[in-house]
């Protein structure tokens, strides 16, 4: 066996250099590269076997390492999950800070691989600076908390540990099932520390997509349960995206005529001009999709968690005859609330039933209903897009404007609060992946480190960000990293003085205005930021805006700039799109001395009545 010697970082770097993949024909590498913010930790062996390898494993510096974990989960998410990135930290507060990112690609499935530095596996220096110490247990390290929202987590305590662990890393990383963040907590030490490592191990591999196929038993299941449906509604998740299943659902819809309801995952499945796409569905869903929902005895619900804000809390789905299938390739989803399981690849399983169901067709009456409330919907979505003399403009109206200036063409880029539910209802999706929503987890300050990544990933594409006051003060460093970048976007911040979303919420459960918009929350001076003088001050173009017409004004600049462009536009926090939308289950105060929290408990006692989750 031939062997190079190597430092256990050295080793790590080469062979993710040669790890690769095959899209459209092309051979790229797996790894686009390595976001690293350097620290005591990892900048003397990590950070130099990196510079070993600029040039076919490129690192990124960025300015906050949450927001590197974020650029590299929606670089990944826009590749649909075929290409990925991995992050390294320092020990400590560098590490740390990952942990929320991690624990976004946990719950969204999504491929990064993480690599915190760590303590020193000899022990010798203890504590070193930025060690945590566990009185009771001298194993544990920080980095102990990425354990539960790490998809496989291994410390490498020797070099030649590295290799095992990067091998389950992959296989993890690829796999369709198992998908989402490795995390390979390295000892400082040990990363500096040689072994004579097989060259067999730095070959070249190729990873492609596994597509498992269902089993024939339940495919026979499924068949039965669609053949006998009346009310059949398919709900497509990001698992339609990830699987590249978005011709064959439409070929599946049209031929069957089962109308398509889209999660926040799984939005831009369908175009939205497509006559069976009913749009989203649940707490943010389109009238057109929920109506059909509350009457639907059978639904196919493909590649997706089946979250709550997807079932409207299990309040959503009110046919007592119901049937779920649950066509995915992950068993732990495609078998949540009694569903029929289908595990399988979207597209696999989409065509295998499909050659089962033959020219099965829907009930006329059933495709007709969806087809009219689709068009009763867009009239809807229309009004809540359309300007008006409004003194502040909505977030729909805000939206229609983006909408109109980058039509179908581009990227629309977000993660939390108020804008996430308007998008879901009123964006018009064009492509698919166009719609990159993080709603999984629903970060705050993902957007515009996610707008990044998007932008590494469809470097030809627009991307157009658009995100609250709120999250834009929670993490907005990667607007200078986007400039030092040379990687243009355009970000919409919308200013409604504080967390707008969340105080519609808190007044909906009978709470007071309390803490929420700034004018609520205890000081002693309201703060006048100046968003667009932050903006410029990070290196990007920056103008505010007084109007929906200079918005638009704007956007169409902004598409000609040569760098990042912020638009700054003061909104209205109590104005939301009225139409469509479903019940959430928030609960609410037993008791309170306030009668609005015992009118509000009153209501929600009547709605949980709904909640059909096992019947």
């Amino acid at each position: 066996m031939t062997t190079i010697r190597l430092t256990m970082a050295q080793a790590l770097t080469r062979f993710l250099a040669s790890q690769k993949t095959v899209i459209d024909g092309r051979t790229l590498p797996i790894f686009g590269g390595v976001w690293a913010i350097f620290g005591h930790g990892n900048v003397a062996a990590v950070g130099e076997a990196l510079y070993q390898h600029q040039d076919d494993l490129p690192t990124f510096r960025a300015h906050n390492e949450q927001a590197m974990g974020h650029a590299a989960i929606a670089y990944a998410k826009a590749n649909f999950r075929r290409r990925m990135m991995a992050v390294t930290s320092s020990i400590g507060p560098g590490a740390t800070n990952m942990v929320t990112a991690c624990a976004l690609a946990h719950v969204n499935r999504l491929p990064v691989l993480f690599l915190p530095g760590d303590v020193f596996a000899n022990r010798r220096p203890d504590p070193v600076l930025q060690q945590v110490e566990a009185f009771g247990d001298g194993t544990l390290s920080a980095n102990d908390v990425f354990r539960p929202v790490s998809r496989y987590f291994d410390r490498i305590t020797r070099p030649e540990q590295i290799i095992p662990a990067l091998q389950r890393a992959m296989v993890v990383l690829t796999d369709p099932a198992e998908c989402g963040p490795v995390t390979l907590s390295l000892c400082q030490d040990v990363q500096a520390e040689a072994y004579d490592y097989p060259e067999a191990f730095f070959d070249e591999r190729i990873w492609t997509q596994r597509r498992p196929r269902a089993s024939d038993d339940e495919l026979a299941a499924a068949t039965a349960a669609l053949r006998a449906a009346k009310k059949p509604l398919i709900v497509a998740g990001g698992g339609v995206l990830y699987s590249g299943a978005t011709r064959t659902l439409a070929d599946f819809a049209e031929a069957h005529g089962i109308p398509v309801a889209e999660t926040q995952a799984g939005k831009s499945s369908l175009p939205a001009d497509h006559p069976l796409n009913m749009g989203s569905i649940g707490v943010t869903g389109t009238s057109a999709a929920n109506e059909l929902a509350e009457e639907a005895d059978v639904i196919l619900a493909i590649g997706t968690r089946l979250q709550d804000f997807t079932t409207g809390s299990w309040a959503l789905f009110q046919n007592a005859r119901r049937t779920i299938i649950g066509l995915n390739t992950q068993v732990f989803d495609a078998t949540k609330h009694r569903a029929l399981p289908l595990v399988a690849d979207a597209e696999a399983g989409l065509r295998e039933l499909a050659l089962r169901l033959e020219a099965l067709k829907a009930p006329e009456d059933w495709t007709k209903r969806a087809t009219e409330g689709r068009t009763r919907w867009f009239i809807a979505a229309d009004a809540a897009t359309a300007p008006t003399n409004a003194a502040l403009p909505s977030d729909g109206q805000v939206i229609g404007a983006v909408q109109r200036a980058i039509g179908s063409g581009g990227t629309v880029v977000c993660a939390a609060g108020g804008l996430p539910g308007e998008l879901h209802k009123l964006w018009q999706a064009g492509a698919p992946g166009s719609y990159h929503l993080e709603y999984g987890y629903s970060t705050m300050g993902y957007e515009i480190a996610g707008g990044l990544g998007v932008k590494m990933a469809k470097p030809d594409q627009e991307v157009v960000v658009m995100v609250g006051d709120g999250s834009y003060l929670m993490l907005n460093s990667e607007i200078a990293t986007s400039v030092m970048l040379g990687l243009r976007l355009t970000i919409v911040v919308l200013d409604n003085a504080g967390y707008g979303c969340i105080n519609r919420l808190q007044m909906a459960t009978g709470g007071a205005n309390f803490n929420n918009l700034l004018k609520d929350a205890r000081h002693a001076v309201l703060p006048a930021i100046d968003f667009a003088a932050h903006a410029a001050s990070l290196g990007a173009i920056a103008t505010k805006v007084a109007s929906i017409a200079e918005l638009e004004a704007g956007l169409a600049a902004a598409l000609q700039n040569d760098r990042t462009t912020v638009l700054v536009i003061d909104t209205d926090p109590l104005v939301t799109t009225e139409a469509g939308g479903h019940w959430w289950d928030v609960a609410v105060p037993e008791v309170s001395p306030r009668p609005q929290v015992n009118a509000a408990r009153q209501e929600y006692e009547r709605a949980i009545q709904a909640q059909r989750v096992l019947d």
